[in-house]
C-alpha cells in the first residue's frame, strides 16, 4: 500500500531536468554553511572512534543525518537539511563514517553500507541525551545504512520514523550503472578520494594492506573485491554487494520509512525501486518524481530541498495529527 503514486514534487526550471546537471549542482555549485556544532569523539566498543557533530535546541526532538559515500557530516546536503529541521525546533545530530569527517581513524576497518554497529552507537548516544523522539535521515550510502540499520537491530521505541533519499536499495544493480556513460565520472572521482584512504591505512598497517595492490586499482570493483570486502569480512565482492543490499533486509522493517528515489537518478538502477515491497510493506514507503538527480531535488522558491522539506512532512505523520499524504 505505501506506493506514494503521484509525488508533490516539482521540478525548478527546464535545466534541472537534466540529471547530470541538478546532481552536479547540488553536490559542486550549491553552497550552504555547516550550522555552529559542537563536535564530539565517540569511543567505539571495538577501540575504535567516530566523530560527531551536534547542535542541541531546547527540544525532546532529535534528527540524525547520515552521509554518503565518500562524505561526511559537512556536505551542502547535510547542512541545508540540518538548517532545516534546527528551524523546526529539532536537534541535529550528523555523524561522520570512519575515515570521514577529517580525522583518520585507529583501526584497518573503513566503512561500508553495512555499518550498522556503528550507526547503532550513535543512535544510542542521541538517546542518552534524554530525548523523547529520535527520527532517521540517510543520503545515498547513508540511506543503506539507515535501512539495513532499520531491518537488522531490535529498534527503540524512541525512534519514530526514517527517511532514506536516493538510496541503492541493490547495491550490485547501482554499482553496473555507475560503469556507464557519463556516470564513470562520478565512479572515477569516487575511486580516487578511496585510494587516497587506502594509501594512508597502507601506512599505518603495512603489514596488513598492500600498498602494491592500492597502486593497480583502475576501478571501484577492485577498490570492492580486494579492500571493502575482505577488511570487514565478506568473501568477495558479490557476497559483500549480496548482504549490504537493503533489498533483502526492507521485509523487516517495522519502523516507518520512507524512500524517495528519483527516476532520473544516475546512481540507481532499476532494482533499486523496491515497488512490490513497498506494495505489501506498512512501513516502507515509496515516493518516485520524474525528476530530482541523485542528492538533489531543487526547488524554485526555497534554498532548501524538496528531500529536507518532505522529510519534516513524514515525520510529522508521527509527531503531530497525520498530514501525510500516500
Amino acid at each position: 500500500m505505501p506506493i506514494i503514486e503521484q509525488s508533490e514534487y516539482n521540478f525548478p526550471s527546464i535545466i534541472h531536468r537534466n540529471r547530470h546537471i541538478s546532481t552536479i549542482y547540488a553536490a559542486l555549485i550549491k553552497k550552504f554553511d555547516a550550522p555552529h556544532y559542537t563536535r564530539e569523539k565517540l569511543e567505539l566498543n571495538d577501540g575504535d572512534f567516530i566523530n560527531i557533530d551536534f547542535v542541541l535546541n531546547n527540544s525532546k526532538k532529535a534528527v540524525i543525518l547520515c552521509h554518503g559515500l565518500e562524505g561526511d557530516s559537512r556536505r551542502t546536503y547535510n547542512n541545508s537539511c540540518a538548517a532545516y529541521f534546527l528551524e523546526q525546533g529539532f536537534s541535529v545530530f550528523a555523524w561522520n563514517n570512519r575515515t570521514c569527517g577529517g580525522e583518520m581513524n585507529r583501526l584497518p576497518r573503513l566503512y561500508h553500507h553495512g555499518a550498522v554497529d556503528d550507526l547503532n552507537e550513535v543512535v544510542q548516544f542521541t538517546l542518552q541525551k534524554g530525548f523523547e523522539e529520535v527520527y532517521l535521515i540517510g543520503y545515498s550510502m547513508g540511506g543503506v545504512q539507515l535501512l539495513n540499520y532499520l531491518g537488522w537491530t531490535k529498534i527503540d521505541t524512541r525512534i519514530k520514523a526514517a527517511v532514506s533519499i536516493s538510496v541503492p536499495t541493490h547495491i550490485a544493480t547501482s554499482a553496473e550503472v555507475l560503469k556507464q556513460g557519463f556516470n564513470k565520472v562520478y565512479l572515477k572521482n569516487f575511486t580516487i578520494d578511496i585510494k587516497k584512504k587506502l594509501r594512508y591505512k597502507a601506512i599505518q598497517f603495512p603489514d596488513f594492506i598492500n600498498r602494491d595492490q592500492i597502486e593497480k586499482i583502475s576501478s571501484f570493483d577492485e577498490v570492492d573485491q580486494y579492500f571493502t570486502a575482505p577488511l570487514h569480512g565478506f568473501a568477495s565482492r558479490e557476497d559483500y554487494y549480496h548482504r549490504v543490499s537493503p533489498e533483502f533486509s526492507l521485509k523487516d522493517i517495522t519502523t516507518p520509512v520512507l524512500i524517495i528515489n528519483s527516476l532520473d537518478d544516475p546512481f540507481l538502477g532499476e532494482r533499486c525501486y523496491p515497488r512490490a515491497i513497498a506494495k505489501d510493506s506498512e512501513y516502507v514507503y515509496l515516493e518516485t518524481p520524474k525528476y530530482g538527480g541523485h542528492c538533489a531535488f531543487p526547488l524554485r522558491d526555497s534554498t532548501y530541498s524538496y528531500a529536507e522539506k518532505r522529510a519534516y512532512e513524514f515525520f510529522k505523520t508521527y509527531q503531530f495529527p497525520s498530514t501525510f499524504k500516500a
